[in-house]
């Protein structure tokens, strides 16, 4: 009987974000904060 084993050594690094990057998730963000807000505000008349 033979057992084969296969070993997988998997590296994990941190990507760092550019600038433009940043700039792209913060605007973003933003838009998708006033949308959610915009649907809330029409379920929430009050």
């Amino acid at each position: 009987m033979t057992l084969n084993i296969l070993f997988m050594t998997i590296t994990i690094k941190k990507r760092k974000m550019t600038v433009e990057e940043a700039l792209h998730h913060r605007e973003v963000q933003k838009i998708y904060d006033e949308n959610r807000d915009r649907q809330i505000s029409l379920y929430r008349p009050y």
